[in-house]
């Protein structure tokens, strides 16, 4: 150590440094030992934790994920055998799978389809109430049937209004059924306009509180909420029956039909259904239901990352022009999770051919059927820690 602080002192003379240096409290660190170095470098990198969907998609079949994308209208003679064929996601039932039942009777039914399924079920209905139900207006179920929310809005305001989708949540979860194709966001103020009688018939803001306080009710009750028909009817035609072309700005759509579609998101919506309905702004040439940029607004600028659903494929203003296989592929390559298909075995068909051929490819077949996959688990059906400890 002597030696090392002469020449220290020798070195620091030459470069003109007269600061004194104390040599007794200079340490030189001891480097670190190989040992040390070696555990450093095989210390695990940290990891996501599993995701549940990603470990379930591993184990399903290419069948059974393309079939999670089919929302099938039910028919009740075929229901149980199309379960094992086709592998669906689930049943969108009508006024007729109620008709003949007493409350009992259908939840045995529903849990008849539910243990039919190798992976279960969304159960859903068309009860916004008014014109539109497929339960209330049977006295077996309800005294009368369930007032639209523009009636009951007019009643008794939002408060009544929310009571009334209470009691719908009341219902539903009774009977074994799991999502309702509501709250219907369109605002709708000429009267002869399609959605006129179905619209709550309020000013945007009014009608974007009463979507987010009812998508936060539902979630409550776990019962799945849709919000329809994204971008907004407006006050335009039925597309049941044909094309229909909506010429407004995007200005005005995002300042009047768009607002309570984002409210419904910002509030917890599991799914959004999509309009058959042309949107010029957005797309000039494809139905919204069919158009990729329609679905990369609705993901990339509001935001959504939950199922996206076309309305019912059977639709004229879609088969008119496209066929019902060729729509349904069209529909997932727009960026669809769920197709509501009457025609599903056709349509099943041609999707099952698309992803074969490689026209659907697997990544986007597996993030739409991950999709689907993560609403069940949101809604309790498919149980995460289940999953995670099967793995």
């Amino acid at each position: 150590m002597r030696n090392f602080s002469i020449f220290l002192c020798a070195a620091l003379l030459l470069t003109g440094c007269t600061t004194p240096v104390s040599t007794e409290s200079t340490t030189i660190p001891a480097p670190e030992t190989t040992e040390a170095i070696a555990a450093v470098a095989t210390e695990p990198a940290p990891t996501e934790p599993a995701d549940p969907v990603r470990i379930l998609l591993n184990q399903m079949s290419l069948d059974e994920r393309i079939g999670q994308l089919f929302f099938a209208r039910c028919s009740e003679e075929t229901a149980l055998a199309d379960l094992q064929t086709y592998h669906l996601g689930g049943f969108v039932l009508f006024a007729e799978d109620f008709e003949e039942e007493t409350p009992a009777s259908f939840s045995e039914k529903a849990a008849s389809y539910q243990n039919a399924a190798d992976i279960p079920l969304l159960l859903a209905v068309d009860e916004e109430g008014g014109t539109v139900t497929r339960i209330s207006r049977y006295p077996a179920f309800r005294s009368s049937i369930f007032p639209s929310p523009r009636t009951s809005y007019e009643q008794g305001g939002t408060e009544q209004a929310l009571l009334v989708e209470e009691e719908k949540c009341q219902l539903l979860q009774s009977l074994g059924i799991n999502v309702n194709l509501a709250p219907v966001c369109d605002i709708s103020q000429d009267s002869n306009a399609f959605m006129y009688q179905r619209s709550l018939g309020q000013d945007p803001d009014t009608t974007a509180m009463f979507v987010s306080q009812t998508v936060s009710l539902m979630n409550q009750y776990n019962i799945g909420s849709v919000l329809k028909h994204f971008p907004g009817y407006g006050n335009n035609s039925d597309t049941h029956t044909g094309i229909a072309v909506d010429n407004r700005t995007l200005e005005e759509l995002t300042s009047w039909d768009l607002i309570p579609f984002s409210a419904g998101i910002q509030a917890g919506c599991g799914a959004i259904l999509v309009s058959h309905t042309i949107v010029e702004a957005l797309d000039s040439s494809a139905p919204a239901s069919l158009s990729p940029a329609v679905h990369r607004y609705l993901r990339e600028q509001m935001g959504f990352n939950g199922v996206i659903l076309t309305d019912d494929l059977v639709m004229q203003a879609i088969t008119d022009q496209y066929g019902a296989g060729e729509a349904a592929v069209l529909a997932v390559l727009a960026g669809n999770d769920m197709l509501c298909s009457t025609d599903y075995a056709v349509q099943y068909q041609a999707v099952w051919d698309a992803v074969m051929s490689g026209r659907i490819d697997l990544d986007t077949l597996n993030a739409a059927a991950g999709r689907v996959l993560r609403w069940k688990m949101n809604l309790g059906l498919i149980d995460e820690q289940t999953i995670l400890q099967g793995a």
